[in-house]
């Protein structure tokens, strides 16, 4: 694996790519009002109505599409220039065989110094206010990843560049640390893994969602951790007694219980069995397990949310939940060359699905339409999902993680109280 170790602080856009906030907002909430306005943008120029969708031939294969070989192993066929780049690129085989001496994609890790690590969202779509992402990029690949705009705020395609040029933060643990251990610091559960998976593979050589633990755990802080990863239980040694004490609860994704569909759609995450063992193994080892049917894509992997649910069950997960395919920004053009690739028979029918789920649009931002649609598919897939799970005895106790074990651990030099601290 190759590296390249650069310190980078804080990006935003060019100038006039997003709109102006104050400073005091800070970068992560203008890169997400940057965002919420590039896809009202772009959902107000998408007037095509479903009997055009119908009778409109698939589209031409755009000319930045990538050769396989260049690709093996990667969930995007493109990488399109950023949103934000002044100049589109593309390759051109001007016939001298050029294209064949263009080296495969290959993973590469930058350092990132950020000054914070605890990033605050105030979404009503998502049970949690705060979250930690020890990188940027996901070399798991999955095509549909919500993530994958946020590579233009470096400058950097929501392609194959998400998937090859990934960022670390290394001092994350230390600055989690200190943003612990401000005064008026009032815990309250960290959902970790939300924007990119903290146990993706160069989670072994980084060791960052490790330590980060390691600090949640001397802390007595509660986390949440979203993952597609067995690694995950390369820490039962840290998940499994804070657990005991009602500091974690893991949730792993599982989009398909298909090897070969998953392969193609998560090329880099672990296979779906090995996610079910993961659920079993956490859950016997008392860790309060879920499973999430993450997302759930029209006409593709729809009908098996009950064999999902089911299995997740049988494995000891105890709670459930599921998210409707997202398809914002530059995902909608990486889906739908996914989608003509792989499932050319289904092309028209899943677009149109997800034109009935959001009000004749792709995608609607919207809190509260985003994550489920509206409609008579969207209401179908919900009473799918609730009867499913009240038969198998999901989401009948949702376990409530605690704060009361939270204290500031002493640092070195520092006197101890003489009483000790209160219970």
């Amino acid at each position: 694996m190759e590296r390249r170790s650069t310190e980078s602080g804080s990006t935003t856009p060019r100038a006039g790519a997003a709109p102006a906030v104050p400073r005091h907002v800070g970068r992560l909430a203008q890169e997400r009002r940057a965002r919420r306005a590039e896809e009202a943008e772009a959902a107000a120029r998408d007037t095509s109505t479903l009997s055009e969708l119908d009778a409109a031939p698939p589209p031409p294969v755009p000319g930045w599409m990538v050769e396989g070989e260049r690709r093996r192993g990667r969930g995007a066929l493109s990488n399109a220039a950023g949103r934000f780049e002044p100049h589109a690129r593309e390759a051109f085989d001007d016939g001298w065989q050029s294209l064949d001496d263009l080296p495969p994609f290959r993973t590469s890790v930058t350092v990132e110094k950020p000054r914070t690590i605890i990033n605050r969202n105030d979404s009503p779509d998502v049970g949690f206010d705060r979250s930690i992402n020890p990188y940027r990029g996901c070399e798991h690949g999955c095509v549909y990843c919500f993530a994958r705009p946020t590579h233009a705020y470096q400058g950097l395609s929501a392609g194959l560049d998400f998937e090859t040029q990934l960022f670390a933060k290394p001092d994350a643990p230390e600055l989690l640390e200190k943003e612990l251990s401000k005064p008026g610091y009032e815990p309250r559960t960290i959902a970790l893994g939300i924007n990119t998976d903290g146990y993706q593979p160069i989670e072994r050589d980084w060791r960052l969602t490790r330590r980060i633990l390691e600090v949640l755990n001397a802390f007595g802080h509660p986390v949440g951790i979203v993952t597609k990863s067995a690694l995950v239980l390369r820490d039962l040694d840290i998940l499994a007694p804070m657990a005991e004490r009602g500091l974690v609860k893991v949730a792993l994704s599982v989009t398909s219980l298909d090897h070969k569909l998953a392969r193609v759609m998560e090329p880099r995450a672990a296979t779906p069995q090995r996610r079910l063992d993961t659920i079993r193994r956490l859950s016997e080892a008392g860790v309060p397990t879920a499973v999430l049917v993450a997302p759930v894509v029209p006409a593709v992997t729809d009908a098996e949310m009950e064999r999902i649910l089911d299995a997740a069950a049988a494995a000891g997960a105890s709670e459930a939940g599921y998210v409707m395919l997202r398809v914002p920004l530059e995902i909608r053009d990486l889906f739908r060359e996914w989608l003509l690739a792989h499932f050319p028979d289904r092309y028209r029918h899943v677009l149109s699905l997800l034109k009935e789920m959001h009000g004749g649009r792709e995608y609607d931002s919207t809190f509260g339409q985003r994550m489920t649609g509206s409609g008579p598919y969207a209401w179908t897939m919900a009473r799918r999902f609730e009867i499913a799970a009240e038969r198998l005895g999901l989401n009948k106790r949702h376990t409530r993680l605690t704060t009361r074990h939270f204290r500031r651990p002493p640092r070195k030099g520092e006197q101890l109280s003489l009483f000790g601290e209160e219970t």
